[in-house]
């Protein structure tokens, strides 16, 4: 496998300019299915928030939500499929759905490792359309030993809050405070606190070692707080970002930007290889991003949560798109992290 570096005017006399599934055939990379270790699904599209960078495009005006039938799909695939060992949620504020707490007991008692894409803020915010509160959730987390997930732009108020709105900073760390306080990203408690970094604007993100580093110490001294680990996702260049980018005029040049930075090592561990997205109607799909795009997985009646086969998604060929260029530059990206080092 040629693994020199690609330049952009080699590119435009050989295959179109941000073809991803045409840069993996000129790469000789074949990127089919490994297994399906996590489920990950959407629970919703309301949240507390609207960030600027959101590829979900969530808000608190959104009232999509998976049905009860849905989640009662969701645990009959992890109880019938012992191999798929994660539940990965996500919105939204997977919080806000009216089952989300009923789903998260019922996967921990199947035994599966749950994960809760968790914003923060929404601890404080409440439910933004009835005013429920949620200050219970640190508890609850601990109580069921679910891992927590959760973005912070940077260490700094004015970056955090130019990408996710006044006030936010202040928030998580108040938040922050109250995972600390029960457990979380505190050594010995077996109760796992990760953050997300996203650039705040169209850059590739620093190294997530590095950058790792800087967040614990900074966090640690300025606020007393304590994490498990960083994971740095690219921004995604679709839906909201996207339009923010061709507003702005960035578009062509962050593409350009991706493409140049390509990295064969990191599209080896593009996480569409071991995960399967569902979305709030059932419909499965490749990653959480071809979800927002609504490109089905090609599985057949299979790309259903209510028809689900293991078999059938192990053989469908993935589908790729232009945005995949932002999973497999540099050190890569994912929804943990870095796939490449």
């Amino acid at each position: 496998m040629d693994d020199a570096p690609i330049t952009l005017t080699q590119l435009d006399g050989e295959l179109p300019r941000h073809d991803f599934a045409a840069l993996l055939a000129a790469r000789a990379l074949q990127l089919p299915p490994r297994s399906v270790e996590t489920l990950q699904v959407n629970l919703t599209k309301l949240c507390n928030q609207a960030c600027r960078h959101c590829h979900v495009d969530s808000s608190p005006s959104r009232t999509e939500a998976l049905s009860p039938e849905g989640v009662a799909a969701v645990l009959e695939v992890l109880a019938r499929h012992p191999q798929i060992g994660k539940l990965d949620l996500t919105g939204g504020a997977p919080e806000l759905h009216p089952q989300f707490d009923e789903l998260v007991r019922a996967a921990v008692r199947l035994g599966k490792q749950v994960m809760v894409r968790h914003n923060l803020t929404v601890q404080l915010d409440g439910h933004p359309q009835t005013g429920e509160s949620k200050a219970y959730l640190p508890a609850f987390f601990a109580e069921q030993g679910v891992e927590v997930i959760s973005s912070l732009p940077y260490w700094q108020e004015f970056f955090t809050d130019s990408q996710r709105g006044k006030g936010v900073f202040g928030k998580s760390i108040t938040a922050m405070q109250r995972l600390n306080a029960v457990g979380y990203g505190i050594e010995g408690s077996g109760l796992v606190f990760n953050l997300v970094y996203n650039p705040v604007g169209p850059y590739l993100p620093a190294a997530q070692a590095g950058l790792e580093a800087d967040y614990k110490r900074e966090l640690r001294d300025k606020f007393g707080l304590h994490f498990n680990n960083l994971y740095t996702i690219t921004n995604m260049p679709i839906h909201r970002f996207a339009l923010h980018l061709r507003k702005s005029g960035q578009y062509q040049a962050y593409m350009d930007k991706l493409l140049a930075a390509f990295n064969p090592a990191a599209a080896e561990g593009v996480m569409c290889r071991s995960l399967i997205s569902v979305d709030h109607r059932g419909r499965l799909y490749d990653c959480d991003f071809n979800q927002q795009l609504g490109l089905v997985a090609e599985a057949g009646a299979s790309a259903s949560l209510f028809d689900f086969d293991y078999q059938a998604l192990m053989s469908r060929r993935i589908r790729w798109g232009s945005h995949c260029l932002g999973c497999t530059a540099g050190a890569g990206s994912s929804c943990g992290g870095a796939t490449a080092g």
